[in-house]
């Protein structure tokens, strides 16, 4: 007898030390969250591994796909369990060749991490490779098959697959705290933001709108990219902030060549005040070297000088290019070039300083209400929850509604 399971491999959490179990912990939860619409059994640790039963054979490929997507997992094995029995081994190996429909090559490939299991691997690959060979008449390829068949004897049981799905890798949602990511409708800070959540932080998300001075097409944008980022369960919450006024604000007091700068560390600000009642421990933006014309050392650290948390920034060394193939990779693209006006494009001067000096920046900011601006735009902004097991909200914010649909609350 055998059973469908998708065998679950992890790379980086096998390099943990003393709290390796901890880490397993959190993976096994977080791909228990995940599959909770699935028909699946009990989420088992093995040694170097995590085992999910699935009671509906059929959809074996569906769920290695949503296990694939969760961060931690480096790849999925759609396995058959057997006994350690050399008959239903044979079986298993055969079903796994008529699982991959036309081939020509095969290889066998054992491993046991029980050496009380008798049959060493070579002779277990030696044994099934011919059986499967006299089974189907194929050809035995070692170096490269057109399918490879592996047998893994794990504790008390043996795993026989053939097809895996790469996982995104990285560490379990969770175990690095929370960060607070300026998240725009664009390109490049939903893949900034995906790659805190692969490092295994919470997100919460801080959308600058351009309202009421544009429409809400970005808000709705980046509710869709909250929907995306939330399957990992990485994403807690995205706040909403009008900040069109704001802008004007600045636009009218302050030097042209300036008001970019300006405007940014207007939004640090804010995100902090977010931060502090979050409990996040770092901002996050998706800046990118020398890319548009504040995105300079010069004026990286004009910006950061109003920042009391650390402001990381994942793509600081990524060209536009790389950072779009990832953007279609993780399935944001699409929505982040779809036509939206954002702050970002709001009451932009002709000639903006590209290596602005902290003092006139300084100047210019201490000219500015900066406080009352940013209680203004903590007191008009609403924000979106998303269904992530690890996210709980500020007692000062809590949640009206417990859903996994998104929707947009009014701050208390």
């Amino acid at each position: 007898m055998y059973e469908r399971v998708c065998l679950i491999h992890y790379a980086e959490i096998g390099l943990k030390g003393r709290n390796r179990a901890q880490f397993e912990r959190r993976l096994r939860d977080n791909i228990e969250a995940a599959l909770v619409a699935f028909p699946v059994g009990k989420t088992e640790r093995l040694v170097g591994r995590v085992a999910v039963r699935v009671r509906d054979p059929r959809r074996v490929g569906e769920v290695a796909r949503v296990i694939a997507a969760t961060p931690g997992v480096s790849h999925v094995s759609l396995a058959f369990r057997t006994a350690r029995v050399h008959g239903e081994i044979e079986q298993a190996a055969l079903l796994v060749l008529r699982e991959a429909g036309v081939f020509r090559t095969f290889a066998v490939d054992s491993r046991r991490s029980n050496t009380d299991y008798p049959v060493p691997s070579m002779e277990t690959n030696r044994l099934i490779g011919a059986y499967l060979q006299a089974e189907t008449g194929a050809g035995v390829d070692l170096s490269n098959p057109d399918i490879r068949v592996r047998i893994d004897v794990v504790q008390g049981d043996v795993y026989t697959s053939g097809v895996r799905v790469d996982g995104v890798g990285g560490l379990p949602v969770g175990m690095s705290g929370r960060v607070v990511s300026l998240l725009s409708a664009g390109i490049d800070s939903p893949v900034a933001t995906w790659r805190m959540i692969r490092r295994g932080a919470v997100a919460v998300g801080v959308h600058f709108s351009g309202r009421p001075q544009t429409n809400d097409l970005s808000e709705r944008f980046v509710a869709e990219i909250g929907e995306v980022l939330s399957a990992t369960g990485g994403v807690g919450r995205i706040y909403i902030v009008p900040f069109g006024d704001l802008q004007k604000e600045i636009a009218l007091s302050c030097p042209p060549d300036l008001r970019v700068l300006l405007y940014r560390r207007l939004m640090i600000r804010v995100a902090e005040r977010i931060a502090r009642s979050e409990r996040a421990k770092a901002l996050v933006t998706g800046e990118s070297l020398g890319q548009v014309a504040s995105q300079t050392l010069d004026n990286i650290m004009a910006v950061d000088e109003a920042a009391a948390l650390p402001v990381l920034r994942p793509l600081i060394g990524n060209d536009k290019l790389e950072i779009i193939g990832e953007a279609k990779r993780i399935g944001t693209y699409e929505l982040s070039t779809q036509d939206h006006t954002d702050c970002c494009t709001l009451f932009m001067p002709r000639t903006p300083e590209t290596h602005a000096r902290l003092s006139a920046v300084l100047d210019a900011w201490n000219n500015l209400p900066h406080e009352r601006m940013v209680d203004d735009a903590i007191a008009g902004m609403t924000w979106i929850d998303y269904t992530s097991r690890n996210y709980r909200p500020p007692r000062e914010w809590p949640t009206v509604h417990e859903s996994a649909t998104p929707a947009a609350e009014p701050c208390a």
